[in-house]
């Protein structure tokens, strides 16, 4: 009986199972929407998977970008105004201090910060002794991609990281907006950067095709130590899974749109036809 129900649950679990239908990068992820909940989600499956093959040597941590906005002086006002009071006459017995509080208009409000703060996280490779960095990977955003003072302040970090004697290895899952500057890069809508300090300006990269399955990627570490690896298409399908993003990206288009020649196969991934 034991054994039926474990059977008939596996089932039910199995119906509802809905995996990305695509082999590689699901673009609905890409969404403005969904895409913040993914980093977060697939970062921090990035850091899990790498913890167990660079310990005890090493740790592997998640930190934050952050990006501040100054607001206007209309985002910044106090919203509000004082409450229409009724006030009691004196009675007996009521104390002097009493009567004070209930004369005095209250007000009510929503004071907003004077700037706008975006956390966006990546993850840094240390010696577990002496905590010196290692390794920095990031995956990209829209935040720093798009033009404008975040992608000038993400290119200041990039441009430092690169100077410095740390590896980095950068991944653009996202079509939309400038491609980071590299040369020998051919025509992709995704690509991997991997760059080793002691190979620079030489670079490794990953093109990857819409319709391609996403790399297993090297992070390299000290020199004299084995690189770890990342499978990034297996945690992308277990992020995937975990969050339930089956049941809400497919509401409308990809964005930014699908070109005409990848709609239909789009639509046969899906089984079902493009808004």
């Amino acid at each position: 009986m034991v054994v039926q129900a474990y059977r008939r649950w596996s089932v039910t679990i199995l119906e509802h199972f809905m995996p990305s239908p695509f082999p590689g990068m699901n673009p609905y992820l890409e969404q403005p929407d969904v895409w913040h909940d993914f980093q977060q989600g697939f970062v921090t499956a990035i850091r899990n998977a790498l913890t167990p093959q660079i310990r005890p040597k090493y740790i592997a941590k998640i930190d934050d970008n952050i990006y501040l906005h100054e607001l206007d002086n209309a985002s910044r006002r106090l919203l509000g105004r004082p409450d229409v009071m009724i006030l009691e006459p004196d009675k007996p017995g009521k104390s002097p201090a009493t009567n004070m509080v209930a004369d005095l208009p209250k007000a009510q409000g929503i004071v907003l910060p004077a700037v706008d703060r975006i956390d966006e996280p990546f993850i840094e490779i240390r010696d577990a002794q002496y905590r010196d960095l290692i390794t920095v990977i990031e995956l990209l955003s829209p935040t720093n991609k798009a033009e404008g003072p975040d992608r000038t302040q993400y290119l200041s970090k990039r441009h430092a990281l690169i100077a410095s004697n740390v590896n980095y290895v950068e991944i653009d899952l996202l079509r939309g907006y400038s491609r980071m500057p590299m040369q020998g890069l051919a025509k992709c809508d995704y690509c991997v950067m991997v760059s080793r300090c002691h190979l620079r300006p030489r670079v490794d990269l990953w093109p990857i095709g819409l319709r391609e399955t996403l790399p297993r990627i090297p992070v390299p570490l000290r020199r004299e130590d084995s690189d770890a690896v990342v499978d990034l298409q297996t945690l992308l399908n277990d992020v995937f899974d975990a969050a339930g993003y089956a049941d809400y990206i497919y509401s409308g288009s990809p964005r930014p749109s699908i070109a005409d020649a990848d709609r239909s196969w789009l639509a046969e991934q899906l089984g079902q036809q493009l808004p």
